[in-house]
């Protein structure tokens, strides 16, 4: 009939009863809709709200106890995560060597062997240096406390505190036993098995310090995948940066550890502390390979063998340090890091004493090539980014 409209179909406006869509959106889907059929088992209810009380409180508990299952796994796992992370930071360090011998014929697995080979034998020599001087110097140490304790005595103030307290007295009769390990690690079985527990760790980091140079590229291939396409070239590039600085962070520290050891090695025989020179100057350069506060306890542990000795030595040693940890700390650290991670001196120092508060030695040791990362990041993407505006 003119002037009436049809009914509209199903396609023309009008949503099906029984479109699937629809049944997704509200149930039954028109109020005025007949309900389904009953089955079996009775009518299918309303779908539960995503905004009840009760579905905010679930699954926000849910949320915030699987935080607190994972946060109690990575601290239960916190120890093999350190070995990972020491392993990494040694395969940066190595990875410019194996880069360079890359670069002159060698394939990736070859340069790899010949690295670490180099590495292991140039550990294992100097072990096989150094261990016995320090066993000897060590034990005339332990021979030379219980005379210096003898001349402590003739001080006033100590005769006061030992009168009182009998600390010389004790100290004497433990230096005279010889049980320091023992002691301090729990007697004989305790401290073989914090020996084995350290050579395990060792074998441990030498095999994933192999596993991670030897799948380096392959490793960081997988990752840059993981990018869109259209910015997986600009990642890579920003991710290869970050590599590069990682391995000069690990070489600067060793560069400026070995200026301290060998600064202090050349002090201790001006000096006369010639008889345990190498100990010392081997102490020195093994703590300062922490940032901050390394140089500061190696500093401690040779001025207080200096005051033992003879209170010249000790003042000398004292000034020494003092002089030395500021040119370090000024002019060593800040250039060597400055031009392996292109990172500020003010920045360095920030970053190492924030690293410190929050995570100790290892935070220490990863502030600085962090700091290196987010600046990179900062200055290639926040900064152009926002000069395009």
């Amino acid at each position: 009939m003119t002037g009436e409209r049809e009914a509209p179909t199903a396609g023309e406006g009008v949503a099906s009863v029984d479109a699937p869509e629809a049944a997704d959106e509200t149930f039954p889907p028109d109020p005025a809709a007949p309900w389904p059929e009953e089955t079996e088992y009775g009518h299918q209810g309303k779908p539960f709200s995503r905004r009840n009380p009760f579905f905010i409180g679930f699954v926000g508990a849910a949320g915030a106890l699987t935080a607190w299952f994972i946060f109690e796994a990575l601290m239960g796992i916190g120890s093999v995560l350190m070995l990972v992370v020491v392993s990494m930071f040694l395969a940066c360090g190595l990875n410019p060597a194996v880069e360079f011998l890359g670069r002159r014929g060698l394939s990736r697995g070859w340069a790899c062997a010949v690295v670490i080979v180099a590495a292991l034998t140039t550990v294992g020599l100097f072990l096989v240096a150094i261990v016995p001087v320090i066993t000897d110097q060590v034990a005339s140490l332990t021979e030379q406390v219980p005379g210096w304790l003898d001349d402590l005595q003739n001080n006033a103030t100590v005769r006061e505190l030992d009168a009182e307290y009998g600390v010389i007295d004790k100290v004497q009769e433990y230096v005279a036993n010889g049980d320091f390990l023992g002691s301090v690690f729990g007697g004989a079985l305790g401290l073989g098995l914090r020996v084995l527990s350290a050579l395990f760790n060792v074998f441990i980091v030498v095999v994933l310090t192999l596993y991670f140079l030897s799948s380096l590229e392959l490793t960081k291939s997988a990752i840059y995948r993981l990018a869109p396409a259209s910015r997986r070239d600009r990642v890579a590039r920003l991710g290869d940066k970050v590599v590069r600085n990682v391995g000069g962070y690990v070489s600067g520290a060793f560069v400026v550890a070995m200026c301290a050891g060998l600064s202090s090695l050349t002090f201790l025989f001006i000096v006369g502390l010639g008889e345990y020179a190498v100990a010392l100057a081997f102490v020195v350069a093994l703590l300062d390979i922490i940032p901050m506060i390394g140089a500061t306890l190696g500093a401690i542990v040779v001025t207080a063998i200096g005051f033992a000795t003879d209170v010249q030595i000790g003042v000398a040693c004292a000034v020494f340090f003092l002089i030395y940890q500021q040119v370090e700390n000024y002019v060593i650290y800040p250039r060597v890091m400055r031009r392996s991670v292109d990172v500020p001196g003010a920045v360095v120092v920030i970053a190492a004493l924030v690293g410190t508060a929050l995570l100790g030695i290892v935070g220490a040791l990863l502030a600085i090539p962090t700091a290196a990362a987010i600046l990179l990041v900062v200055r290639e993407v926040v900064v152009k980014r926002q000069d395009t505006r």
